[in-house]
């Protein structure tokens, strides 16, 4: 890549969309293509169609999607499945078409089976069932990797697919309906410690051990990706079968969602009771990442999750309240 390569970003608004951004302009980056979703509809095939023959986008990045908690993934099921599926769709094969120089397709590590061997490894995909709240979401990324796997193997194209373990950071979605759990949990105790609230309701147990990665560590390690390695990179020379080439990115440690919650709520500085709710679901008790692969490669995380937790919450003071 040249630093005035032009680069496509969909979704650079969002959570990872804005991290790769910023990364790419701190390293130097200058010729960004973009749209909000009013000036371009990625569902619309004839839209992203006539985007891409105009702009002509040398390198892309695949960060739009519509993602959310275990509630919104088990109520807006075919929502998740539809949006997810379309948008993929049309940014990849106008890729291809358009001769992209390479591709960079962002999925999540619920694509792993629900009670997948921890840790979890690329070889584990479609090794057995789904947990079922997320399915319609993980199945639209699934069918996004086999994508960029299948036109890498027909066309010849270098479109990289990476799956990045639960994410926070700046620019993350705080909407309690629709949110993940670590800032669905901050923005209670912080909105608590203001009402003077004596308890916070966490949904499920506490028990799920979860795995963390700070948006701005994902995002560098994207740009190692697209700066220094190829979809050749991304499997053995000497297999038969083409398969598995996703990278998982995380940080290989877990942390329950009690443990969690206790450390935003020293954060937040709130002062009262957690009551969790063990009528409500889970979802899956174990999920943690095996990132050797990407460590194999030349990439390994630097923020650690108090660190991380701390800069995510003086970002939401300074943007959110």
């Amino acid at each position: 890549m040249q630093k005035n390569s032009k680069i496509y970003i969909a979704g650079h608004k969002g959570l990872v969309g804005s991290a790769i951004l910023k990364n790419m302009i701190q390293k130097g980056y200058t010729n960004f293509v973009y749209r909000t979703h009013k000036e371009l509809d990625l569902l619309n095939q004839s839209s992203v169609e006539l985007f891409f023959e105009k702009e002509k986008p040398e390198y892309v990045i695949l960060a739009a999607a519509l993602v959310g908690g275990i509630v919104a993934n088990n109520t807006y099921r075919a929502d998740f499945i539809y949006e997810n599926l379309q948008v993929q769709n049309n940014i990849i094969h106008q890729s291809y078409k358009n001769g992209v120089k390479k591709l960079l397709f962002l999925g999540s590590t619920c694509i792993y089976p629900k009670e997948s061997p921890q840790p979890m490894k690329e070889e584990y995909l479609l090794s057995s069932e789904l947990e079922y709240t997320n399915e319609p979401y993980a199945i639209a990324k699934i069918a996004g990797i086999k994508m960029c796997e299948s036109y890498n193997i027909q066309y010849g194209t270098n479109f990289i697919s990476v799956m990045p373990t639960n994410l926070y950071g700046p620019n993350d979605n705080f909407d309690l309906e629709t949110s993940h759990v670590l800032p669905a949990l901050l923005r209670k105790m912080h909105e608590a410690k203001l009402n003077n609230e004596k308890k916070v309701e966490i949904w499920g147990s506490g028990k799920p051990r979860r795995e963390f990665l700070y948006s701005e560590d994902m995002a560098d390690a994207c740009v190692f990706l697209l700066e220094q390695r190829d979809f050749k990179d991304t499997y053995a020379r000497d297999t038969k079968e083409i398969k598995n080439t996703h990278i998982n990115i995380g940080t290989g440690l877990d942390i329950s969602i009690k443990d969690l919650a206790l450390i935003i709520k020293k954060i937040v500085g709130y002062n009262g009771e957690l009551y969790f709710n063990d009528t409500k679901p889970d979802g899956t008790m174990l999920k943690r990442t095996d990132s050797s692969k990407l460590h194999s490669l030349g990439w390994k995380h630097k923020v650690e999750l108090e660190d991380g937790i701390e800069m995510m919450y003086e970002w939401y003071l300074n943007h959110k309240c």
